[in-house]
């Protein structure tokens, strides 16, 4: 990305004026100065799971949203905001992705699998998403002419680095089939802009974090088990670093670029703090009162990249994001938001997932 631009944004879809505006969120027709717009309505696909639940919840008052999201492990309906229109389906199916972005003035693609152990395990599934799923809904965009596509991606696209940050110039280099099929979607997108003119942008984020995060991943899987009494299991000697963006944040930058962002080009949106993984699990004991005694170290995944780290300079400079929680602040509410909402995770840590942490990591939970 990033060889020049064939638009603005979305500013076209409002007649001109910026997306962002100051207006009244039960407003359908509005002004603002002399410029009339009206409200946008959003196709975002994959919102029934953490991050792009997330979203909605941040934009649902503004714009007008409809869901579409296959319901997978990860993907729940309780994540959604009351009242949300959600169309059940897969994004590598045409016809459901037709009849869902029908009407629709942009679209967020959200829709990963996004566990890389899984992806060791079964990569057919992150392919299906990533690769066949991003292409159907460049095509559903361009043959229906909707004015704007946003790609929701990882900083693993990039790979690991020892020192420094990526930027939005480092070559792709993933480590694992999700990063490498992630990598492939975003370069999809890349390729519908310069061949279709599309007006589409990617939005690469960092490690995120915060509430209705399924449990497979770190922080949410170690504050469950440290409350239960579990074992902490750490990858190897658990000094891997990341880059951690409290889930707000990152909606933020994403519906920043929704709205400003240029046509063509990447946007890294990167946490304000990073942190070794076991630093991570010892702060987690500590909000919990566990006994650090839970740790236990396991065999490492395998091609685990070592630290990731995103430079948010271009989103700063070019269109004036800026995250806004620190770890210790984020981290504390998640903590508190699992500790409180026991009616969310208990379906989960008594379901399909009890199978699946055993397997992974060869102990059953208690």
């Amino acid at each position: 990305m990033g060889r020049g631009s064939l638009a603005t944004g979305v500013n076209h879809l409002r007649g001109g004026s910026p997306l962002r505006q100051t207006r009244p969120a039960s407003a359908g027709l509005v002004v603002s100065g002399s410029l009339p717009f009206r409200r946008v309505k959003l196709l975002v696909t994959g919102a029934a799971g953490f991050i792009g639940s997330t979203y909605v919840r941040l934009v649902g008052g503004e714009d007008e949203v409809r869901v579409l999201d296959k319901l997978t492990y990860a993907g729940r309906r309780e994540n959604l905001p009351e009242g949300t229109e959600l169309v059940v389906g897969a994004i590598e199916d045409p016809k459901v992705v037709r009849e869902a972005m029908e009407g629709c003035d942009a679209v967020v693609n959200f829709a990963a699998e996004s566990h890389v152990d899984r992806s060791i395990d079964d990569q057919d599934a992150f392919a299906r998403t990533h690769v066949i799923g991003t292409g159907t809904l460049l095509d559903a965009a361009r043959e229906l002419g909707v004015g704007r596509y946003l790609q929701v991606s990882t900083d693993e696209v990039y790979g690991s680095i020892e020192s420094g940050s990526f930027t939005e110039t480092s070559p792709l280099d993933p480590s694992s089939p999700y990063s490498a099929t992630k990598a492939a979607g975003d370069l999809l997108v890349s390729a519908h802009f310069h061949t279709y003119g599309i007006d589409a942008s990617i939005v690469r984020g960092s490690n995120n974090y915060g509430p209705r995060q399924y449990p497979e991943k770190l922080i949410p899987l170690m504050v469950l088990n440290a409350l239960h009494g579990d074992s902490l299991p750490v990858y190897g000697d658990g000094r891997q670093i990341r880059n951690w963006l409290f889930v707000e944040d990152f909606c933020r930058g994403i519906h920043t670029v929704l709205e400003k962002g240029k046509a063509g080009e990447a946007y890294n949106v990167g946490g304000p703090d990073e942190c070794e993984n076991i630093e991570v699990v010892k702060r987690v004991i500590e909000l919990t009162d566990a006994e650090e005694s839970l740790i236990e170290y396991v065999k490492d995944r395998p091609g685990h990249d070592r630290r990731y780290s995103l430079s948010s300079e271009k989103l700063k400079r070019d269109l004036g994001w800026q995250a806004e929680v620190h770890f210790a602040e984020g981290l504390e509410r998640t903590v508190d938001w699992y500790r409180d909402n026991e009616e969310w995770w208990g379906p989960i840590r008594s379901g399909e997932y009890r199978e699946y942490y055993e397997k992974q990591y060869g102990r059953a939970l208690g």
